[in-house]
């Protein structure tokens, strides 16, 4: 058996998932809030494999057989805090992510604290979902009320009128968390979220995502030449199997 066909192939498979985080980078890198998806590339030993008769080191020894894995993650480095001076945009300038309301009534969490408001005042993230309170509840905006004001602890108000608090929830390992369409994380059965008394918010600004377009396209030229080796080396692989075939008759 042609060990090394199995191995190129395992390589081609783990560069496959690469270039694909690398495509979702540069697509969501204008997302505020977006996270940088990261794929780890390592060895994994998939025991041992028999050299052939002819082979140095001779017939019946071994050698350990290690295959290329990829393994996805999120880098939860925080992005370049941007002034847009709307009064509905909000960034965090610590640990922790907005609670938003999914369509089933589950929780969502984001960075993006590019919100607006819908016809009935409920106030909604970039995708729509309502933002929530610390005590559970959709924040609403009151119509015709002027533009809310919005404190370094999350509370929300119209002139003299408390509208409520900005949930912040932070968890103790965000690495549990699971990425979701839109810069949103849905919490693992492991992770329970704990709310951030002291978020240290600012009114008027945005977080950027924390993706480099630039690193994200050399990793693509990266990802081409190394795919580009491994297929040759298959492609050589065959023809030189092909080849003991034909003389063999």
């Amino acid at each position: 058996m042609n060990i090394g066909i199995y191995q190129n192939a395992a390589s081609l498979s783990a560069l496959e998932r690469w270039q694909d985080a690398v495509t979702q980078n540069i697509s969501s890198s204008q997302i505020p809030g977006y996270r940088e998806r990261t794929v780890n590339v390592s060895g994994q030993d998939n025991g041992q494999f028999t050299i052939a008769a002819d082979a140095p080191g001779g017939p019946d020894s071994s050698q350990p057989a290690s295959f290329p894995t990829a393994a996805g993650g999120v880098n939860f480095t925080s992005g370049e805090t941007k002034r847009t001076g709307r009064p509905l945009d909000v960034a965090i300038q610590s640990s922790g992510f907005f609670q938003v309301q999914m369509p089933d009534g589950s929780s969502a969490y984001t960075r993006n604290g590019g919100f607006g408001v819908r016809t009935d005042g409920t106030l909604v993230d970039s995708s729509n979902h309502p933002v929530m309170s610390d005590s559970g509840s959709a924040l609403v905006i009151a119509p015709g009320g002027g533009d809310p004001t919005i404190t370094q602890d999350g509370m929300i108000s119209q002139g003299t009128t408390p509208i409520g608090r900005l949930a912040v929830q932070s968890f103790a390992n965000p690495r549990a968390l699971v990425p979701i369409s839109g810069g949103l994380f849905v919490s693992s059965s492991t992770e329970t979220p704990a709310t951030v008394t002291h978020p240290d918010l600012i009114q008027g600004f945005l977080e950027s995502s924390n993706v480099s377009p630039l690193f994200e396209m050399v990793s693509m030229v990266q990802i081409s030449r190394a795919y580009e080796a491994n297929q040759k080396v298959i492609s050589n692989a065959d023809q030189q199997t092909q080849k003991t075939m034909d003389a063999l008759g």
